[in-house]
């Protein structure tokens, strides 16, 4: 095992130590409408939550492919950009225009859904119940994500349908197995958890409550730098 491997392995189990899946999940929903609602002119605070996500999802020990986030990312925006929204047009080809308006919108969701993506890494737990049958349909459900996003399935071109029947199979025989080497025990969150968790939602909500703030400082700090060069 490499050493940065070690040093993953070490995060995760602190993270695993110090909160329980309960916990994180309530945290999560609490947090989530932060990123979901944030005002349409401030982008950019949509890129930080996005940018503080995946940092924790980074320090929780999830594994994450950065390429194929930023695939994600773009294959979004490349989309959008083909939806005929208006705005000032940036380039045509042929007969289609690609505007600033399915540029913003474009990357504005692109943002949105891979901070949300990198919030459940951090939220969702193998160890996760939820009572009653629905709740147990759920819980399996964000077992298997989490086994999912957690491991490197081999999905090539080539052999696209015999990569996702196996799988399929290993995830099955994780289960039949009593998911030794997967499951997570279950915990408590420990007070120290709590006071991160607590700390950690007032600060997103209070980014997401300064948006305005912050751009009329940024504005005023581009007028002075602009009037110390020209």
């Amino acid at each position: 095992m490499s050493q940065s491997e070690q040093f993953r392995v070490k995060r995760q189990r602190v993270y695993e130590e110090l909160f329980s899946a309960k916990a994180l999940l309530i945290a999560g929903l609490l947090v989530m409408p932060a990123i979901l609602f944030v005002p349409l002119p401030f982008l950019y605070t949509r890129v930080i939550l996005f940018l503080m996500f995946w940092f924790l999802a980074w320090l929780c020990g999830k594994k994450n492919n950065p390429i194929i986030t930023l695939s994600i990312i773009f294959f979004i925006i490349f989309f959008n950009l083909l939806v005929p929204i208006g705005g000032q047009v940036l380039f045509t080809i042929g007969g289609m225009r690609f505007t600033v308006g399915a540029l913003w919108l474009g990357i504005q969701r692109a943002v949105t859904l891979a901070g949300l993506i990198m919030l459940s890494r951090v939220m969702i737990r193998r160890d996760l119940k939820i009572p009653g049958l629905f709740g147990e349909l759920m819980s399996e459900s964000f077992r298997l994500y989490s086994i999912i996003m957690n491991s490197k399935p081999r999905i090539r071109r080539k052999t696209l349908i015999a990569d996702l029947d196996q799988m399929m199979i290993d995830l099955s025989d994780n289960r039949s197995d009593g998911e030794v080497q997967d499951r997570v025990p279950s915990s408590k969150t420990k007070p120290l958890g709590f006071v991160i968790l607590i700390v950690l939602t007032l600060f997103f909500w209070l980014i997401w409550f300064y948006s305005p703030l912050t751009v009329t400082l940024i504005n005023y700090a581009w007028f002075l730098i602009t009037m110390l060069i020209f």
